[in-house]
């Protein structure tokens, strides 16, 4: 298995302590200004995954790395594989929204830890620590292009976010989700100003509350003239 052992130096370390079941988490999805944060969990068996013959995962990486048939290629592979675990978590707009896209996303992972067959006894995440994970944990920078299970964790979460903001893109396609996936885009910003922000557009980003600001400002000042236009309407007679 030459080409997984290199990303495999994490999870041996915690099989060498007795951990059997060891997680790969990361998420998709804090820098939108629109859909779900999502996260994932990903448990390979050691005995699977260094004796996998077909060398199936040999190129899987970060999945910023890989190009989108390369990511729904894995993703197939991996939630049609019996002997690998996932669990998925999602941190919703209003939850966003209340307590912030920070605290949504390590609700998200805790979510799907949760969310596995049972909880893990030992997790590897993606990034800086997250506090208050169902059990011990190790933050790794860049782990998702460093550890085999966190790098399947952001195929995971990132297919499974895209699905979801292409299926949002078939009720609202005005807003071109399936291209930007609710990132902040200059399209994106097009269609916010001329559109307004919708129920899955997050208004505690910036970007959204200003673009709505400005509507408000566009809309009070064409108030007047509407009026104006209104009472010629309707007084098609008047000399004012």
């Amino acid at each position: 298995m030459e080409g997984t052992a290199g990303l495999l130096q994490f999870e041996r370390q915690a099989w060498g302590r007795g951990c059997k079941r060891v997680a790969g988490v990361d998420e998709a999805g804090r820098g939108p200004l629109a859909g779900p944060v999502v996260a994932a969990a990903v448990i390979f068996p050691q005995a699977f995954i260094e004796q996998e013959e077909h060398r199936l995962f040999d190129t899987l990486t970060d999945s910023k790395q890989l190009t989108a048939n390369q990511r729904d290629r894995f993703f197939e592979l991996l939630v049609n594989s019996p002997e690998v675990e996932i669990g998925i978590g999602f941190g919703d707009v209003p939850e966003i929204d209340e307590i912030n896209i920070l605290c949504a996303t390590h609700r998200s992972m805790n979510r799907c830890l949760h969310h596995l067959a049972a909880l893990p006894e030992y997790a590897l995440v993606d990034g800086l620590p997250v506090p208050n994970l169902p059990c011990p944990s190790l933050a790794i920078i860049k782990g998702d292009a460093r550890s085999l299970s966190i790098a399947a964790a952001s195929v995971i979460a990132k297919v499974t976010r895209d699905r979801w903001m292409t299926d949002l893109d078939h009720r609202h396609p005005e807003y071109g989700f399936v291209r930007h996936k609710g990132y902040g885009t200059a399209a994106h910003i097009q269609a916010l100003l001329k559109y307004g922000a919708m129920q899955e557009h997050r208004r505690s980003f910036r970007p959204v509350r200003d673009i709505e600001a400005i509507r408000g400002r566009m809309h009070h000042a064409d108030k007047p003239a509407n009026a104006f236009l209104n009472s010629k309407l309707q007084n098609p007679n008047s000399k004012e």
